[in-house]
């Protein structure tokens, strides 16, 4: 357990020194299955937000730290770094359909976002997750992910998008992600993003 700490400790401090001076939007980045209970899973990904009007992209990284709390349940804190905004929250994932191939979960969380410049909000995370496996250790997965957010001293707003994305399997505990997620409203911003998570197996 102390090497587990150690470990993530050190994944921490490199996703705080890498993104020192960028500054999120939220991103999928899993199946419908949940962490296996009793496991950590820690994930970085770095994303890029497509541009929008003519405006330029902007790169950033996006993390996620989770835990299996039962066979069919885990919670995860998200952060997420860009340029002039940064975002940290958590949620909780329920694993509700467990098919021969074809796996459902839904995860409800919440998040608050620090803006530079001011327009600092908070808001409440839907998501709902499908997913399946063709071939061995690869999964197609596809979600539908909502944000609804309230700005200090200001309006409201919501973000949509639909998420199609893949995992593949390299070994027991590491995972390669990819996924697009496409706005859904102007509020929103499409992105792309890809990284690894890595599993503490119990």
């Amino acid at each position: 357990m102390r090497r587990k700490i150690m470990i993530i400790l050190a994944g921490t401090m490199f996703l705080t020194a890498a993104v020192a001076q960028v500054s999120a939007q939220s991103v999928l980045m899993n199946s419908a299955e949940t962490i296996n209970q009793g496991n950590l899973k820690l994930g970085i990904f770095p994303t890029i937000l497509f541009g929008k009007n003519g405006g330029d992209s902007v790169w950033g990284v996006a993390a996620r730290f989770g835990y299996g709390l039962t066979k069919s349940i885990d919670i995860e804190a998200k952060a997420a770094f860009f340029k002039g905004l940064k975002y940290f929250g958590a949620d909780v994932e329920y694993w509700f359909l467990k098919g021969e191939n074809f796996n459902a979960s839904a995860a409800l969380g919440g998040h608050i976002t620090d803006y530079k410049g001011g327009g600092d909000s908070k808001g409440i995370d839907v998501a709902l997750m499908a997913s399946t496996r063709p071939v061995k250790n690869l999964e197609l997965y596809g979600g539908l992910m909502l944000a609804f957010d309230s700005i200090k001293n200001g309006g409201n707003y919501t973000l949509a998008h639909i998420v199609p994305g893949i995992e593949y399997r390299v070994s027991d505990d590491l995972d390669f992600l990819a996924e697009v997620g496409i706005a859904l409203n102007d509020n929103s911003s499409s992105y792309g993003s890809v990284g690894l998570a890595y599993y503490f197996l119990r």
